[in-house]
């Protein structure tokens, strides 16, 4: 444990005006009041914020952060209170302490694996100075570094994953990669003990054979071939940490043997030109790894991060990953935009990303601890809210969200089933905007549906999704059932009842999803009476044929020498718009066949002749196939299809009846092609009308 006098002197070797009064204070209150307390290693509980503050003396801390951390058990674990820390040392440092209590009192709630990004994002939004983070990194810390001393295994456990999942993935966002590194690393020993030990076992055998001269041989290895080259650079290596190591081969899904990348080098140079130069050298030495070859200079990333990867092979069995920069790209990748947790994330860093260099300068160059806290102001969440459901889970929100924001951010169904909120054990109107930290309690009833006012309060696109949709449903339902009122009155005007699928088929004409779809569109006016009894029964609409006959036209054929004879054949009845085909017998009229007809395969004896119909030409007969349902009033509705069609009964044979059915041939005088296909369409679509095909 550092003594008193010991941690003094840390702190003035690099701030000579720090207040040495106000840490020999912090030392000595807390000694007091921890008292006799022990950690679980035996020690004086004390020892613990001591090392707490050794640890930020490495950082360089100002002496107020060092007073925090030396009393940032107290509140929390003995019986004094803020107002007396405010009062011996000062309102910044009490509210520092006051910081990290609350964020280690979150951190208890945090039990629920989900909430661990939510969590460390809660932590950057409610540490307005980073210095609290800062002592709370360093505390958890220390606390890793010790965790071996805790005899319950459940507890090491638990505390290793939230380390892993919540302390170590924050520590890199703030760019503390040697915090994140040793979390990790202490946490990886607790959770994987044996992969842990066998690739600590397999690097120090790698040392001991030629590992970390391996790394200081082929560094300078990289200077001299770019040195020989005109390449003034700077080249640095290092080996991978056993985390690392073991996350690569659980992703590759290979053996430690296998990974033969576990050596990194960095290579920093002048400028951009020299960038490209280094790398034509190392690519013309060594062969380069497809596909691990990235260009971050001429296309950087977007949060501004620039530097060319490659990976080379390097003798017959080992890969090195080598990063290539100037010295001014290194400069802004450690501590401008693009600092090592925003490109490692992926993530478009706001105006506050700066901060971390804004801190290392004010630390050497300011002596006002107002100027300090001035400029390390943590704002990277100030958009957001954080609020607590009554189990601890976090909850994140936009600024001005409410309780109806909240129920839905939960679940979909709480939302829509909400009556009201209490937020902090009180109830609130459901407009009630929430703030940092609140724990809301939703109340629901099943009875209760999404109300159209919530829109004018409601901000999370989620919830205001899902009021409209549930308002879009409501009107659809009464739309639909409307539609179908309406429905209903314009198929009795169809000159026959429909057909079981007429309504289906319908559809299909209307190139409509649903039933559904169809109402809504008759209850909006957006399709009109005639377009629907033409789908539903096409031909329906149609003129009375029989009340203006149009002036027939005789038919021609074309392709036939004027005034030679032909005649329709009765085989299969073309009408025009049928493809048309002429056999020709020796003293017979000439036939004319419908394309497909089944007699031709008999008309080897006959000339075949290329004809088609003359142009308007009109009226044929054709034969139809007509089965009807074995009720009265049938066929009344077969007759009555064909008049309000227009077209004329040649002859009526009842072929075939039986229990069910009746099946009749029908020849019937028609305009054309067209015209037939109307009248069939009719016939399907009539409920008496089981099935129609033409002969």
């Amino acid at each position: 444990m550092l003594r008193q006098y010991e941690l003094i002197e840390r702190v003035k070797a690099y701030d000579p005006d720090a207040d040495e009064a106000l840490i020999n204070r912090a030392y000595v209150f807390s000694v007091n009041a921890h008292g006799a307390q022990k950690r679980a290693s035996g020690d004086p509980y004390f020892s613990h914020p001591i090392e707490v503050a050794g640890i930020l003396t490495d950082l360089m801390l100002d002496d107020e952060t060092i007073a925090t951390a030396i009393l940032h058990d107290t509140i929390e674990d003995t019986v004094a209170t803020q107002e007396e820390i405010e009062r011996l040392f000062g309102e910044n440092v009490a509210r520092l302490v006051d910081g990290v209590t609350k964020l280690s009192k979150i951190e208890a709630q945090s039990e629920n694996e989900r909430a661990a990004e939510n969590l460390r994002k809660f932590l950057l939004a409610m540490s307005d100075d980073i210095r609290v983070l800062l002592v709370k990194l360093a505390d958890r810390l220390h606390n890793m570094r010790t965790l071996h001393h805790i005899a319950d295994e459940a507890k090491r456990r638990r505390v290793a994953k939230e380390t892993m999942d919540i302390y170590a993935p924050l520590a890199e966002r703030i760019g503390m990669y040697e915090f994140m590194k040793e979390m990790q690393s202490l946490a990886f020993r607790e959770l994987e003990p044996d992969a842990y030990e066998s690739i600590t076992t397999r690097l120090e055998r790698l040392r001991e054979g030629e590992g970390e001269a391996s790394i200081e041989r082929i560094a300078k290895e990289l200077t001299l071939l770019l040195g020989s080259h005109g390449v003034d650079a700077e080249v640095t290596g290092r080996e991978k940490h056993p985390y690392s190591i073991w996350k690569k081969m659980e992703e590759r899904h290979i053996n430690f043997e296998t990974l033969s990348d576990i050596m990194a080098f960095r290579v920093m140079v002048s400028d951009v030109d020299a960038v490209y130069r280094a790398l034509g050298i190392i690519h013309q030495r060594f062969h380069m790894i497809p596909g691990r070859f990235k260009d971050y200079v001429s296309t950087p990333k977007r949060n501004g991060y620039r530097s060319i990867h490659t990976t080379v092979q390097h003798g017959e069995d080992r890969r090195i990953e080598i990063q290539i920069r100037s010295r001014n790209m290194h400069e802004q990748a450690e501590h401008g935009l693009a600092a090592h947790w925003s490109y490692k994330h992926g993530e478009r860093p706001d105006g506050q990303a700066g901060w971390i260099r804004d801190l290392i300068e004010i630390l050497d160059t300011s002596d006002n601890p107002d100027e300090l806290l001035e400029n390390t102001r943590m704002a990277m969440y100030q958009d957001r809210i954080f609020a607590f459901t009554p189990a601890g889970e976090l909850i994140q929100l936009p600024k001005g969200a409410t309780p109806v924001d909240f129920a839905y951010e939960v679940h979909t169904d709480l939302g829509n089933q909400t009556v009201g909120a209490q937020v902090n054990g009180r109830v609130v109107p459901l407009r009630t905007q929430l703030e940092n930290g609140d724990q809301v309690r939703i109340l629901r009833s099943d009875n209760q549906q999404p109300e159209p006012g919530w829109l004018t309060f409601a901000v999370t696109g989620k919830a205001r999704a899902a009021i409209r949709r549930h308002v879009r449903h409501q009107e659809r339902e009464e739309s639909v059932t409307l539609g179908r009122k309406l429905y209903e009155e314009i198929i009795k005007r169809l000159p026959a009842p429909l057909a079981a699928d007429a309504l289906k088929q319908g559809l299909k004409r209307l190139k409509l999803g649903g039933e559904g779809a169809l109402m809504e569109m008759i209850a909006r006016h957006e399709i009109d009476d005639a377009r629907l009894m033409e789908a539903l029964m096409p031909g329906s609409t149609g003129a009375d044929l029989r009340a203006n006959p149009p002036a027939r036209q005789a038919i021609s054929i074309k392709g036939l020498t004027p005034g030679v004879a032909f005649q329709l054949a009765t085989c299969c009845h073309p009408v025009p718009g049928d493809r048309i085909v002429g056999l020709r017998r020796p003293s017979q009229d000439i036939e004319v066949h419908t394309i497909d007809c089944e007699t031709l395969a008999d008309g080897n004896d006959a000339d075949w002749i290329a004809i088609r119909w003359g142009d308007g030409s009109d009226g044929g007969a054709a034969r139809l196939s007509a089965v009807l349902k074995n009720q009265p009033g049938s066929l009344a509705v077969m007759a009555g299809i064909f008049g309000a069609h227009g077209a004329n009964i040649l002859n009526l044979k009842l072929d075939a009846r039986d229990k069910s059915f009746h099946t009749f041939v029908v020849d019937l005088e028609v305009h054309d092609l067209a015209h037939l296909m109307r009248i069939l369409a009719a016939l399907r679509a009539a409920e008496s009308v089981s099935q129609a095909e033409r002969v």
